[in-house]
């Protein structure tokens, strides 16, 4: 039975320019039960990417709200908001953010890096999430040796290496061809079905919505519809 994994109430991000206030979330509040796999749709400045930031802990609310699991995550401080993203969060950009001079291997390592784990654990995970991902024949190809949809496996593969809570997904399909985004988003689903991934995935593309069970439309920072997604 599902329960309620993320907990927004009167989340509000306020950014000055000048003079002038930008507000792209204004008191939303939203639920979201563990387990989901929710598309986030709406026009650009609708506050979808600032929505996404927030729940990784990348930005800090201006007012409201923000609970993740147990976690009260608008309460943390800067340094143990970087240790709780670190241990729940995985992000997937559409722009992979692979580093070039590192092989596959090395990149999906660079988060464990950061944890008191053994060089072997380390290895048995970088090995595990490679063959999840489908891309373990890759692992001492450099970025530039991978076509773009190997290179999103690569992305995903350093997302869930430190088995977060969370995956958090920025267009994930946005630079690639239909054929090669719809393998990603089935990868993405295995991932929520028979793992338990909470995703919550930004995107400017219906075509993805389908892969989701619920669909968000977010509108000048408010939610507008909160809906089951179509089958």
């Amino acid at each position: 039975m599902n329960s309620t994994f993320i907990r927004c109430r009167g989340l509000t991000r306020i950014y000055t320019r000048g003079t002038e206030r930008i507000t792209p979330l204004d008191a939303l509040d939203l639920d979201i039960d563990r387990g989901r796999f929710v598309a986030l749709m709406g026009p650009s400045g609708s506050g979808k990417t600032t929505l996404l930031n927030l729940l990784a802990g990348i930005d800090s609310p201006t007012e409201g709200e923000l609970h993740v699991g147990d976690t009260a995550v608008h309460a943390l401080s800067r340094s143990r908001l970087a240790a709780w993203r670190a241990d729940h969060v995985g992000y997937i950009f559409q722009l992979y953010n692979l580093v070039p001079v590192l092989t596959a291997y090395e990149n999906v390592e660079l988060p464990l890096l950061l944890q008191s784990i053994s060089r072997s654990e380390r290895h048995q995970r970088v090995c595990a999430a490679l063959e999840s991902v489908g891309i373990a024949d890759r692992h001492r190809h450099y970025p530039r040796q991978l076509s773009g949809g190997q290179e999103q496996r690569v992305a995903i593969a350093r997302a869930i290496v430190t088995e977060p809570d969370l995956l958090l997904c920025d267009e994930p399909t946005g630079d690639l061809d239909r054929e090669t985004a719809t393998s990603i988003m089935e990868l993405l689903q295995r991932l929520n079905r028979d793992e338990g991934r909470t995703i919550v995935m930004v995107t400017h593309d219906p075509a993805t919505t389908r892969w989701a069970d619920t669909l968000l439309h977010l509108e000048k920072g408010r939610l507008l519809e909160h809906e089951e997604a179509p089958a």
